[in-house]
């Protein structure tokens, strides 16, 4: 029975990986201008944006810069193309780095959906259509973007990262940030 729970845990995180799940946002406590709410509305809701994609944004006047990084080339263009479309948007400066393909990159990226979102402090962070915690690798590096709400989390998910074989290092830029109670 316990074999059959992981397995539907497993296969249910896989599932999300094909979700939008970007965090677009900028990283302030300000509230978001008109523009700025709708490019993030544009990058958070891009169909193929997954666990293994980061993108961020940048507003000034009338120019938007993108920037992260993503694991299929197609979604530097479209990310692009959602913003560019965006009324007020005069330029957009696409600055995202497209990952390398490796099967060694997507070996070691499978283990690591396994072990941070198959993990018990970790593995509520797995649900809804966007992913609190993204998994960045590149040529073996990792590179862990997102939000979570204790100290305790982010030091698991570093640990758990850490534990998969064929990881050079990780660098862990999850922030911890406490929801609002109400």
């Amino acid at each position: 029975m316990r074999t059959h729970i992981k397995a539907f845990v497993f296969t249910a995180v896989l599932a999300l990986v094909a979700l939008p799940a970007a965090q677009a946002t900028n990283h302030t406590k300000r509230a978001l201008t008109p523009l700025e709410n709708q490019v993030r509305h544009e990058l958070v809701m891009l169909p193929y944006l997954g666990v293994f994609d980061n993108v961020s944004y940048r507003v000034e006047g009338s120019t938007v810069t993108l920037a992260g990084q993503v694991y299929r080339p197609s979604m530097k263009k479209s990310a692009d193309r959602a913003v560019a479309r965006i009324e007020g948007v005069e330029t957009v400066v696409n600055e995202i780095e497209v990952l390398p393909t490796s099967p060694h990159d997507d070996r070691i990226r499978r283990g690591l959906l396994r072990a941070l979102y198959g993990h018990p402090v970790l593995d509520r962070y797995s649900l809804g259509g966007q992913p609190a915690i993204r998994i960045i690798v590149n040529n073996g590096d990792v590179t862990l973007e997102g939000v979570v709400n204790r100290e305790l989390e982010k030091n698991v998910a570093n640990l758990q990262a850490n534990s998969v074989p064929g990881v050079f290092s990780v660098t862990n830029n999850l922030r911890v940030e406490v929801p609002k109670k109400g």
